[in-house]
């Protein structure tokens, strides 16, 4: 679906009207089970995407996913439930890393929702009950949805690009929003998709312009990237930034697996470019750098945010990649003291963790924004939960992003997320990196890049 996401809204009102129709909670008493609708406690409370009346007595209409009996361990016994799916990377993929650490943060930030009183003071949400592993395989992941769907209202998480590329037709079709734990820019044209940060082709570009500003001699690059909605996206920011500034531009595919490296790490030692950016997993970047830096690579080396996590310390690798690689990325890491990283601490539960928490974490403003939304608009079937993306203009990140972050109401291009974070090996960092930007950084080709009609790394 291309276009601004508010177009679907004449169909939906069309469609809420016969959902609500025929099924409606009552508020308070009736959706709650029988109680009065719990209030939040005092203290620090979630941010919320609207002004719904915690407690309330109105009429909140709801259908597949969410129930008027508690969830199984509620935090509100008096408040109904609301299902949210998981489809994440979780033993044996590539990304299952963070995969598992992603998935711990979402716990965490919706029991945090819930001990605030919940959605509307009104429904607690359940992200435990449908939780599946599709190892970052598209078919693996399209069965599960297939599975899990009839029981959620939302997608907390669909891990991955090509996996979430896979159930999109499905997911349009459903009118089920999913949070998406990748930043491609295909993201920006689906109505039903929720994405937070930068998406990786703008990530390259401020790689590009970044490195220009930091680096002395770059005058080549190359992409070493993923086939598919992700390695194609960063390899395409990537020549978009290149050509931008007049310099030498090359990218060279490679398939997951460290014993599919040899092309990738062949096109690095004999192209001899003054920077590559990479968009693989950790792993794969690790053995490319390690490898390419023992046969005499020197160059620099700025890799999207997927591929870092705190293992590359532990690899052989860790000491080239140590003194070539810089990690860009959408936010700030783990130990940032803004209130929403201070808040996913002590949700979490230590003051030492890794990046996948925080993703996890911030992944999952835009979707409590718009059920507080559609609370408010007392309307959350699948319907009323898209209407309500369309209706949000920003989202309260608590920091974590820049203001004006989460306008699901513009059009493609003027909700971009343009600022982007760079950070260099830190082996004394829980999370193996520490910052070298003080904010988020917009380089001249990100600030001035017009996204067009598709995804990057279609045009």
């Amino acid at each position: 679906m291309t276009g601004t996401r508010a177009r679907r809204v004449g169909a939906l009102l069309v469609a809420v009207g016969l959902l609500a129709a025929g099924c409606r909670g009552g508020g308070g008493q009736e959706a709650a089970g029988g109680g009065d609708a719990a209030e939040a406690p005092a203290g620090s409370e979630a941010p919320a995407g609207s002004e719904a009346a915690a407690g309330s007595e109105a009429e909140i209409a709801f259908d597949v996913g969410v129930t008027e009996e508690p969830c199984p361990n509620a935090v509100n016994q008096d408040n109904g439930c609301i299902y949210l799916g998981t489809l994440s990377d979780l033993t044996v993929g590539p990304f299952a890393a963070l995969g598992t650490s992603i998935v711990e943060a979402q716990v965490a930030f919706w029991n945090r929702v819930n001990e605030d009183g919940g959605i509307g003071g009104q429904f607690d949400v359940d992200v435990e009950t449908h939780v599946e592993d599709t190892q970052y395989n598209p078919e693996t992941h399209a069965q599960a949805y297939t599975r899990i769907e009839p029981e959620v209202l939302a997608l907390a998480q669909t891990l991955g690009s090509p996996t979430t590329a896979a159930i999109l037709p499905q997911l349009n079709a459903d009118q089920v929003v999913g949070v998406p734990a990748s930043w491609t820019s295909l993201w920006a044209f689906e109505d039903t998709i929720l994405e937070s940060g930068n998406n990786y082709c703008i990530e390259s570009m401020n790689a590009i312009d970044w490195a220009l500003e930091n680096y002395e001699g770059i005058e080549s690059v190359l992409a070493v990237h993923y086939p598919g909605d992700y390695g194609d996206d960063g390899a395409a920011g990537a020549r978009v930034g290149a050509e931008a500034n007049g310099l030498t531009f090359a990218d060279v595919s490679t398939n997951p697996g460290a014993d599919n490296q040899a092309g990738a790490i062949d096109a690095l030692v004999t192209q001899a470019p003054d920077l590559a950016v990479i968009t693989t997993n950790p792993t794969d970047m690790a053995t490319i750098v390690g490898q390419a830096a023992a046969r005499g690579f020197q160059g620099r080396v700025i890799g999207n945010s997927p591929t870092w996590n705190p293992g590359v310390i532990d690899s052989p690798a860790v000491d080239a990649v140590e003194a070539l690689y810089v990690q860009a990325g959408p936010w700030a890491t783990y130990s940032a003291d803004t209130p929403g990283h201070q808040a996913m601490r002590e949700a979490i539960g230590t003051e030492d963790g890794n990046d996948g928490f925080t993703s996890g974490w911030a992944w999952s403003y835009p979707l409590l924004a718009a059920l507080e939304q559609a609370a408010a608009d007392g309307d959350l079937t699948r319907a009323g939960l898209a209407q309500a993306v369309g209706e949000l203009e920003e989202v309260d990140y608590e920091g974590m992003l820049p203001e004006g972050s989460g306008n699901f109401a513009a059009e493609p291009n003027d909700g971009l997320v343009r600022g982007t974070v760079f950070s260099e090996v830190d082996r004394e960092s829980s999370t193996g990196v520490s910052l070298l930007t003080d904010d988020f950084y917009v380089g001249p080709t990100a600030e001035g890049f017009e996204l067009g009609e598709t995804a990057c790394y279609q045009q």
